[in-house]
Order: structure tokens, then C-alpha cells, then sequence
């Protein structure tokens, strides 16, 4: 007996694989699933402006990236006593525009340089609630707690985003055609938008995400991420303590569900090899002067060899450093 509803995943989403160079732009779940990605040893770039939630600041984000646009003071404002890019996240801002600048420039600039060898690009919706400065009519990714006054709040239309996106794709295509878009939903909820608004936004970015993939079938997939916490997960216990995000646990599903349907045999193969060595790791013995310890130590480092003779490519040195300097101990 069934207790619960499976969601499908559609066959047609190319597989992912160690040898792909994927860039994560989005919302707090992308940063997520990228620092999964990263922590098993894919070569991936996550979020170089920092979090964003609407289409509208991540196609912006993504057109800078590629005319590689630099930043300079007169990007920046004083607030709070720090400077700002109101196209970055929090995180970017620093004390002086030097260090503002400096960290803002070298991601993107970073970011540009990768472009002719991406093959992925993860980009995940949050809301499709806008805020507009009233002064220049500029979206902002970001309000840095600058008063609501100063910003006109509205909610992009399906064809805002479809028109966005078919310029952008198209122009990414030019330049990389063997680049693969993979949109998702994130199922966080904003709930000061309100519980109604929260769902009309974000059905507005499933359908917009729908017309891309017909206008684009070879190279527009969705992954339903959404879906999986709204109707396979379906209970609060499934969520962190504020109830909106999604937790700890719930992010590892979904992982588990996409390492299960997106990633190549080979690929599964070699995760398999390295979470066997990565739990080993993180093994914490009893008697770490023992000679048994050693024993075990030495077992381990001929494991990664072993990985690392049958994929030469696959970066372990971190952990056969880590376990050399334990057996010098």
C-alpha cells in the first residue's frame, strides 16, 4: 500500500556528470543543491552575485556575466554602514567600496571566464514578485533594508519572463550552444507575500518555465523540486523551525531524487566510491594512536589512490592529504 504520491521526473533531462561545468543561479535553494554539488567534488560555480529570487535580477545577472560588466563606485550606495550593489546579495557588501568592488568584480569576472566551457546552467525561481526603484525604474535583486517607500512592489507577468528568457537563451546559445539549461521552482514559500500571493507567483514561474521549454526542447529541461516538497513531502515536519524553508532533511531527499534520475551510471559509480571514502574521513576512532588506526588509515589511502587511478580527473588530493598527515602523526 502506497501512502504517498511519487512525483515524475521526466526521462528526457540530460545526465550530469562529473565532466560537466555547471554554473547555480537562484534563490537560497540553489545555494543548497550547489553546495551538495560541490561538496561531492563537482566543478561548480554557485550563485556569483550571491541569492537571488526573481527571473528578472538572474537574467540581468546573467547578461552582465557575459558582456562581462565591471563595477565601479558609481554602482554602489551608503547604507547602514556598509556599500552596496542593490544587484547583490548582502553578502557582497563590505565596509569600503575597495572591498565591495574587489569581491563583486573578481566573481563575475571569474564567472565570464568559465562561460565558453559551461554545459549546465541550474537556475531556480523563487518569486515573481518585483521591487522597482521609483527613482531610475531599476529592479533590484536586493532592498538591503533600504525603506519600501523608496520602491514600487509588482509581480512579473508569464510573458514578462518568457520575453526575458527567450533573448537571453538565444544569446547564450550564440556563443555556447552546447550549453544546457535546467530551470527549477524552489519550493521555499514567501510568506509575506501572503499565502495566496505566494501561489499565484509562483504558478507564474511554472508556466513561464513551460513556454521556455516548448520554445527550446533540446535545451530547456525542468527538475520538479517545487513539486516533490508540495506533493511528495507534503507535511510541516519536512520544514525548518520558521516553517517556510525547506529543512536539512528535505533538501537531502531531493538530492537523493536527483542523483537517482539525473546522473549518469559512471557518475553514480564514482559518488558511490567517494562517499564511501568521505564517510571514512569523517570516522572519528577511539584510539586514533593505535595500531589498528594506522591500519585503517593505510586501507584508505590506497582506496583513493584507486579512485584516482580509474578517474584521473576526479580531485581527491584534499583527502589524501588529510590522511597522510594523520599517519605522520
Amino acid at each position: 500500500m502506497e501512502f504517498r504520491t511519487t512525483v515524475d521526473i521526466s526521462k528526457r533531462i540530460p545526465p550530469v556528470g562529473y565532466q560537466d561545468n555547471i554554473l547555480l543561479m537562484g534563490s537560497c535553494f540553489a545555494e543548497g543543491i550547489g553546495k551538495l554539488l560541490i561538496e561531492h567534488k563537482f566543478c561548480c560555480n554557485v550563485n556569483p552575485f550571491g541569492i537571488l529570487y526573481n527571473p528578472s535580477s538572474i537574467s540581468t545577472a546573467l547578461k552582465q556575466i557575459m558582456n562581462n560588466r565591471e563595477y565601479n563606485e558609481n554602482d554602489l550606495f551608503y547604507h547602514l554602514s556598509n556599500y552596496h550593489s542593490y544587484m547583490h546579495h548582502g553578502s557582497f557588501s563590505a565596509s569600503t567600496t575597495t572591498a565591495c568592488l574587489s569581491n563583486i568584480n573578481a566573481r563575475l569576472n571569474n564567472s565570464h571566464l568559465q562561460l565558453p566551457k559551461l554545459t549546465y546552467l541550474f537556475i531556480t525561481f523563487g518569486t515573481a514578485w518585483i521591487y522597482t526603484q521609483k527613482n531610475n525604474h531599476n529592479i533590484v535583486s536586493n532592498c538591503h533594508k533600504v525603506a519600501a517607500k523608496e520602491f514600487i512592489r509588482s509581480r512579473l507577468t508569464v510573458q514578462e519572463i518568457v520575453t526575458e528568457y527567450k533573448g537571453l537563451i538565444e544569446q547564450l546559445l550564440a556563443t555556447n550552444p552546447v550549453v544546457k539549461l535546467l530551470f527549477t521552482v524552489s519550493p521555499i514559500r514567501h510568506i509575506k507575500d501572503g499565502l495566496h500571493q505566494n501561489q499565484l507567483s509562483k504558478s507564474t514561474l511554472l508556466l513561464a518555465i513551460d513556454e521556455l521549454q516548448k520554445l527550446f526542447p533540446e535545451h530547456v529541461f525542468y527538475f520538479p523540486s517545487y513539486e516533490i516538497v508540495m506533493d511528495e513531502l507534503r507535511d510541516y515536519r519536512f520544514y525548518a523551525d520558521d516553517m517556510l524553508h525547506p529543512s536539512n532533511m528535505t533538501i537531502q531527499y531531493i538530492w537523493e531524487r536527483l542523483t537517482e534520475t539525473l546522473f549518469s551510471k559512471e557518475t553514480k559509480t564514482i559518488l558511490k566510491e567517494y562517499e564511501s571514502i568521505h564517510r571514512d574521513i569523517n570516522h572519528k576512532p577511539f584510539y586514533p594512536d593505535s595500531e589498528e588506526y594506522k591500519r585503517f588509515l593505510e586501507q584508505l589511502v590506497l582506496k583513493i589512490n584507486q579512485l584516482k587511478e580509474k578517474y584521473p580527473n576526479f580531485d581527491v588530493e584534499n583527502e589524501l592529504q588529510i590522511c597522510l598527515t594523520r599517519l605522520k602523526k
